[in-house]
């Protein structure tokens, strides 16, 4: 499986915005695009031309591929699912990459970015419903269980995690015990549950041509 190697401050210069892919360093000063706030590259600072409709649709794509850290083939296929379910093919899709295990993880606090939580989904120290799971797409559903289970040693660094990400709010479709590391879905995530701006019809109409 192929992984994105380079810094990824690029990424959110390139967008133009803060994914924030990088974790606490994002709500610092130290943060690139707040220094830098234009393309990476020898010419990121030229005259910026205006986007057409496709260009739109396709910086929209990049950026919720790059926030949820996946692939193209893999995000085509989370297209094809929500395109075949039930709903609005648009808010499927952004639920299928909520559910996530390794972004339910992040978004309990015990990872501080989706990077360093599929990191720690991948060294099987991820449980859900008492099943070990390093599947970082492995899809949660309604009712699971989800917690750390791993030797006291490896879990002083998801306490220094959840110390760092203790500002950021658990979302509503999440119930979380921090001392436990455990946490359970009550629900299935909404579009209003995602803190980031997504305009997901964009890429439907990508998708769609």
């Amino acid at each position: 499986m192929g992984r994105y190697i380079d810094a990824v401050c690029r990424l959110c210069r390139r967008q133009g915005e803060k994914l924030f892919l990088k974790g606490t360093k994002c709500q610092t000063e130290k943060c690139p695009i707040a220094k830098r706030a234009y393309p990476p590259g020898q010419h990121g600072q030229g005259r910026r031309q205006k986007l057409s409709n496709y260009g739109l649709q396709l910086k929209e794509k990049q950026k919720v591929k790059r926030i949820y850290g996946v692939f193209e083939k893999q995000f085509r296929k989370y297209f094809k699912i929500a395109s075949k379910t039930k709903g609005v093919t648009g808010k499927v899709l952004l639920q299928l990459l909520e559910r996530r295990l390794d972004n339910v993880v992040f978004r309990m606090g015990l990872g501080i970015s989706r990077s360093q939580a599929r990191q720690i989904v991948r060294h099987n120290m991820v449980a859900v419903n008492s099943r070990r799971v390093n599947i970082p797409s492995y899809l949660v559903a309604k009712d699971d269980v989800v917690e750390i289970k791993t030797k006291d040693k490896a879990k002083i660094k998801i306490k220094d995690n959840l110390e760092l990400s203790k500002d950021r709010t658990v979302p509503s479709w999440l119930e979380f015990a921090p001392g436990e590391m455990k946490g359970k879905v009550l629900r299935l995530p909404e579009k209003n549950d995602i803190q980031q701006p997504i305009s997901e019809q964009l890429i439907v109409e990508l998708y769609s041509k």
